[in-house]
């Protein structure tokens, strides 16, 4: 009699088993779809068993219509798109990747020099900046990173610092009466007193690791660490209050680094290319394309250039006489430039 009930037992266990194993799900969406453009998902289960009911979520909120989603002013790039589906008294969580990208081509600018100036060779751009009349530049490499005060016309540091030869400084930018100074791989920034360059605090980095290019939009600080992400610092706390993905209609853009925040865009340089991206703040799409190729052959009639390491780098804007200045690592030469959208 034992024996007889604990066969039956067996038995129900073994068919809710094989019940439970015939459950196969497939979960159904785009991979890429621009910003804009309606799609649908959609959570099945392949056998024809019986579930209840299936809820749609995309980075965690709750889409309501899975057969008709848009989106417009989400950030572009990597999200997840999860299906939660409901069967007897189990759950099963499906989740898919989804990349958002820009809805429209990058427009591609030509340039215009409007003014050529020296530059010291010397100078591993790394952040550059204008204010006041003069240039405001962070050097690189170990041993010879430094926070400089420039002439524009003639080239000639008036103020410089010297960073431990530990650090390897990065970005910088400007912000109320402060100077934000990255450096690349210690995840140490430094935050001196404008007037007289004297250091007056230091910042930790949160999930953006490396320093690479800085910004500000008059409130937030914006920071690139190599990626294709850039990040929003808190301009009191400077914790990093989220961020964007560089895309274009077709792909994303990697190795962002020097930063210049220009008429409500970012301007930024990418390594080893001579290209300026012009970025919507908002979402991260890629709205134009600077080809700057030829600043390169123009340097290179005077001195010969690394093209692995003295490449362009350093962007800063003259917002009030509406100026656009560039260089690169190394050039002996700065740049003021005007972009021409390319017919």
């Amino acid at each position: 009699m034992y024996l007889n009930k604990f066969l039956l037992l067996l038995i129900s266990v073994l068919l809710l088993s094989s019940c439970e194993s015939d459950y196969e799900f497939q979960f159904d969406s785009p991979k890429k779809i621009a910003i804009n453009k309606s799609f649908s998902v959609l959570a099945k289960e392949i056998n024809d068993q019986p579930i209840d009911k299936i809820t749609y979520s995309f980075d965690g909120k709750s889409i309501k219509d899975p057969s008709n989603i848009k989106f417009s002013t989400e950030r572009l790039g990597k999200h997840v798109l999860s299906a939660l589906i409901f069967y007897g008294t189990k759950t099963k969580k499906l989740t898919n990747t989804i990349i958002l990208l820009a809805d429209k081509e990058p427009i591609v600018y030509n340039y215009k020099i409007i003014n050529t100036y020296p530059h010291d060779v010397n100078a591993y751009t790394q952040g550059l900046e204008y204010k006041d009349g003069f240039l405001y530049e962070s050097t690189g490499r170990k041993g010879r990173s430094s926070l400089r005060k420039v002439n524009l016309t003639d080239g000639k540091v008036i103020e410089k610092i010297d960073l431990a030869p530990k650090f390897f400084a990065e970005g910088m930018t400007i912000l109320h009466n402060k100077i934000y100074q990255l450096t690349w791989q210690s995840k140490k920034g430094f935050i001196y007193d404008f007037k007289d360059f004297k250091q007056i605090d230091t910042f930790k980095y949160g999930q953006s690791i490396e320093g690479w290019g800085l910004t500000n939009d008059g409130e937030k600080l914006i920071k690139t660490d190599g990626t294709e992400k850039v990040w929003f610092l808190d301009s009191k706390t400077l914790k990093e209050t989220g961020f964007i993905e560089s895309y274009s209609n077709k792909q994303k853009v990697s190795y962002l680094n020097e930063l210049e925040y220009v008429n409500g865009k970012i301007y930024a340089n990418v390594w080893q290319k001579n290209i300026i991206l012009i970025m919507n703040p908002k979402n991260g799409a890629i709205e134009g394309i600077a080809d700057l190729n030829g600043l390169e052959k123009e340097v290179s009639r005077s001195q010969n250039l690394d093209k692995n390491d003295d490449v362009l780098n350093g962007i800063a804007y003259d917002k009030k006489g509406d100026r656009l200045f560039v260089t690169g690592k190394h050039w002996g030469k700065l740049f003021e430039i005007k972009l021409i959208e390319r017919e």
